[in-house]
């Protein structure tokens, strides 16, 4: 059985998704970025999970989250905080963020339904260089209060790079696991990779929600924000 942790943060203007801006309202920025986490929950609900954790920086949880168990992000760097997680859990886990409003079942069904005696991990990677899906077997045994634990594999990963992704595969096949990949998947950093996720999802809120706002212009759909550098890393919140 395998557990499904999203992370993510409360979605508050000023604090999710700034680097929609100006493109959007810091207001609208916080809106899309509760959209895209709905939908992300709205894919995890539909997916046979064992258990279903929302790992939560903030004060009120998203209404869709009320059948998840709340796990509360401990303090530190995003290393620190994904590293957490697999420390806390004893099954076999998968990890997904907010920022990939287009998942689906299917991209994710492997983990649930392909995880042989062979593989000790998925690794989705995104296409700036971060990933968007980490998923590990259950701990060795012994190694719940000794070395290594899983945490381990991701604890010193620097996080908000664009080799942030090759970073961490290297981390695990570095320590003996057999790894295999999800599809590689765009996050949302910018106002052009709204635009763009949202094509590949024209039916869900998140696409319908960046077209009430209608950010339209030319300017808007190029710009990219390349000058200043990008997250690394899809599953940050």
């Amino acid at each position: 059985m395998t557990a499904l942790v999203v992370i993510a943060k409360e979605c508050l203007p000023g604090r999710v998704k700034t680097r929609l801006h100006p493109a959007l309202s810091f207001e609208q920025a916080a809106e899309l970025a509760a959209a895209s986490l709905d939908d992300t929950l709205t894919a995890a609900l539909a997916l046979p999970a064992s258990r279903r954790i929302l790992a939560f920086d903030g004060v009120t949880p998203p209404r869709l989250a009320a059948e998840f168990e709340i796990l509360p992000q401990v303090a530190g760097g995003l290393d620190e905080r994904l590293a957490a997680i697999f420390d806390a859990l004893d099954e076999p886990t998968v990890l997904i963020g907010m920022d990939t409003p287009q998942v689906t079942c299917d991209l994710l069904a492997p983990v649930f339904t392909d995880w042989s005696d062979d593989t000790d991990a998925w690794l989705g990677l995104a296409d700036d260089g971060g990933f968007w899906a980490l998923a590990l077997a259950a701990p060795r045994p012994g190694s719940r209060h000794g070395r290594p634990r899983r945490g381990d594999l991701i604890r010193g990963v620097p996080m908000s790079m664009d080799d942030t992704g090759a970073r961490q595969l290297d981390r695990l096949q570095e320590a003996g696991l057999r790894v295999r990949h999800l599809p590689v998947l765009t996050d949302v950093d910018t106002i052009a990779d709204a635009h763009s996720v949202a094509a590949t999802v024209p039916d869900g809120r998140f696409a319908r929600t960046l077209a009430a706002m209608a950010p339209g212009t030319a300017a808007d759909r190029t710009m990219t924000g390349r000058g200043a550098p990008r997250a690394g890393m899809a599953v940050r919140a």
